[in-house]
């Protein structure tokens, strides 16, 4: 294999590009740029189109094998991708460079060495071909090459037509240095020789694309398929059975095509998983080996060490041995004298833990004595207030604390004022709550069903507020001190009856706290009430 130094004409990237519709032609440059890259036996210049920079031309010759070939490009650089239109002539059967050569493919390979295929040129009976293709490219140069199958991801080296760049090619220099390597031909019939693929000895009139899904699968398989990709393989022998059997019921190009251009591509990602993998195997077992390696010199260095160190342990137990017997009378006596002081250690921590275990019991026995009495004076305090409480307002002992119940007649009809009578049972009331300051308060106001549900729920709202601001002003904390409407959502009996609206007509008073047993929060309510704001104090 021969190499050559390559010229690539290379144009940079224009980093203040503006995204419009239209963009100005690029000026030509005054020179053809170049870098150099290493390829199989010819010289090819690869372009660094500029992104949005409009159309370019490129030309296309052949190489020394197959000089007649000629062709033309245009590049047309497009938001995020590039347009390339290739117009082929004087192109001779793939077949002339072998048996294994169906098909010709156009590749891009970038200054960097990286090839990709960017479709089939299949040339007709006077040698031509026309392909429309795009690419992410920005930067490559454009070869065509011949293969057994369309579908190959690595170019051979049978290059037979290259890009040359014209003088009028806009752009600007660049200075790069890359190599890209060609595969050899024969990577692609391993243990098949040309003689023996199936397109050898194929009758003339076979469709191109099911002889190249011949040849695809048979070169899979030769090359391991069946053991490291068996699933694709199989997939691509389905497409290829059906192609045969579309060709054999005479169904036409398109069907044929499509089932044989299907196996070609599985056929083409089994042999290149086969390869992987085949690599992976080598580089593992390669791994092996050094480790194996590894492990048996450590192996015997082991050994030498131990045999070493066994030849010197022999010689000091001689030694040691006559010295064991004293040694081991010494080690006994002693073993002996700390046997008896452990045990009298042991039985002084036992005791100590049995001391202490005492202690810790009577000091929870006291714990729970203050706290029963804690609970007796609370239940005492909660019973005292509670019957307090009942002397001037009927008052239930409830989960949620002490409820006491101020009844409609306490107000005003369809008003929030407290009438006399109200005041001076509030009066008692603060003077009463007034010996346990850590209680707190939840004032309650609810209504009957009569009147509007707007009207009613600022009515309970109001007479809550009313009877807070009157605990307040008493000298109650108002930060003890909540107060809610519910208008007619909690009745306390039936609304149909005159006696039941009276019962729902009603202020409650919710006295709670640690100090008699309950904490505030116990039992919340399912809705959210209205809270009646301090400002809102007539």
């Amino acid at each position: 294999m021969k190499e050559y130094l390559v010229p690539i004409c290379a144009v940079a990237l224009s980093a203040c590009a503006l995204a419009q519709q239209e963009t100005p032609a690029v000026e030509p440059m005054a020179q053809t740029p170049v870098f150099r890259v290493k390829v199989v036996s010819r010289t090819t210049k690869a372009v660094n189109y500029r992104h949005r920079g409009g159309s370019t031309m490129v030309d296309f010759k052949g190489t020394s094998l197959m000089p007649e070939a000629s062709g033309k490009g245009k590049v047309d650089s497009k938001a995020g991708r590039l347009e390339i239109g290739a117009d082929f002539s004087h192109l001779a059967p793939a077949s002339k460079f072998g048996g294994q050569y169906l098909t010709y493919v156009l590749w891009a390979v970038t200054p960097e060495g990286r090839s990709l295929n960017l479709g089939e040129i299949v040339p007709n009976n006077e040698g031509k071909f026309s392909l429309d293709v795009t690419t992410d490219l920005q930067a490559f140069g454009m070869v065509v090459t011949a293969e057994p199958y369309f579908s190959v991801t690595r170019p051979s080296n049978l290059v037979v037509v290259e890009n040359i760049i014209r003088y009028e090619t806009k752009g600007f220099e660049e200075a790069i240095d890359a190599r890209f390597d060609m595969l050899e031909g024969g990577q692609y019939t391993i243990d098949v020789p040309a003689a023996q693929l199936p397109s050898s000895s194929a009758d003339p009139k076979t469709p191109l694309d099911l002889l190249e899904a011949r040849n695809a699968v048979a070169i899979a398989k030769a090359a391991g398929a069946s053991q490291y990709a068996g699933d694709s393989l199989s997939k691509a022998q389905d497409f290829l059975d059906r192609a045969e059997d579309y060709l054999r019921r005479k169904q036409g190009r398109t069907p044929i095509g499509t089932a044989a251009r299907g196996a070609t591509q599985m056929a083409e990602d089994a042999r290149v998983l086969t390869l992987e993998k085949k690599q992976q195997e080598r580089v593992a077992a390669e791994k092996r080996a050094m480790r194996e390696a590894q492990e048996k010199a450590e192996a015997d260095a082991k050994a030498s060490a131990e045999a070493e160190a066994r030849a010197k342990a022999q010689a000091e137990e001689d030694a040691r041995r006559r010295t064991q017997a004293e040694t081991d009378r010494e080690a006994a006596e002693k073993a002996k004298a700390e046997a008896e002081q452990q045990q009298a250690q042991a039985d002084a921590a036992r005791a100590a833990a049995l001391t202490e275990q005492q202690r810790a019991q009577e000091a929870a026995e006291r714990a729970r004595l203050a706290a029963d009495e804690a609970t007796r004076q609370k239940e005492e305090m909660r019973a005292r207030l509670l019957k307090a409480l009942n002397q001037v307002l009927e008052t239930k002992d409830t989960d949620r604390g002490l409820v006491v119940n101020m009844p409609d007649v306490l107000f005003d009809s369809g008003q929030y004022t407290l009438k006399s009578a109200a005041r001076e049972r509030l009066a008692r009331i603060s003077g009463i709550v007034g010996a346990y300051p850590d209680l707190k308060f939840e004032i309650e106001g609810h209504t009957d069903s009569t009147g509007g549900d707007e009207f009613n729920q600022k009515l309970s709202e109001k007479r809550a507020g009313s009877v807070r601001d009157y605990l307040v002003d008493s000298g109650v904390s108002i930060n003890h001190v909540i107060a809610r409407g519910f208008g007619k959502t909690r009745p306390a009996a039936n609304n149909t009856t005159a006696q039941g609206r009276k019962l729902n007509r009603r202020v409650e008073m919710i006295v709670s706290g640690d100090v008699i047993g309950t904490q505030v929060g116990n039992n919340a309510d399912q809705a959210a009430p209205a809270v009646v704001p301090v400002s809102q104090r007539q």
